[in-house]
């Protein structure tokens, strides 16, 4: 007799290392949505035909965007490592001047993101970048930055 899934230990997953991207099922919605724009566009009127078309572009770059820049974050004892359109950065956790969880209330919605301040620039990463909550990824990102520290000593 095969013991109950409860029953069976689960492995601790790897604090030492741990990495963040889009959820494949929003980057599949959105290629989805480019391709559904696409075939709108086949159908619609001349003002209709340029509006999907800009969506399906918007939506093409998007997808482009997810399966490129993976994994947006990474972050290990050693530092962290990002990339974004506009940084491809390694960086240690000595360059890393602050990480917060900026948490902004509008209309009754609740938008966090992440922000990373290192050597003058400011990273600012949101839920879907990251793929999590961005409050857990900093816990995270504490909790990797401390193991760091403490395999230093």
């Amino acid at each position: 007799m095969e013991p109950a899934a409860e029953d069976v230990p689960r492995a601790e997953p790897d604090s030492t290392r741990r990495h963040w991207s889009p959820r494949p099922v929003e980057t599949a919605s959105a290629a989805a949505g480019a391709v559904v724009a696409v075939l709108l566009a086949l159908v619609a009127d001349p003002a209709g035909r340029v509006l999907a078309l800009v969506a399906a572009v918007g939506l093409a770059a998007l997808t482009a965007a997810d399966l490129l820049l993976r994994p947006r974050l990474t972050a290990e004892p050693a530092g962290i490592r990002l990339r974004t359109l506009a940084v491809r950065r390694r960086l240690p956790w000595s360059a890393v001047e602050r990480v917060d969880v900026d948490e902004r209330t509008r209309y009754g919605l609740t938008a966090r993101t992440l922000e990373l301040e290192a050597g003058g620039a400011l990273v600012v990463l949101g839920r879907r970048a990251l793929g999590e909550d961005p409050r857990d990824v900093a816990d995270a990102l504490a909790r990797i930055r401390y193991t760091g520290r403490k395999a230093a000593d």
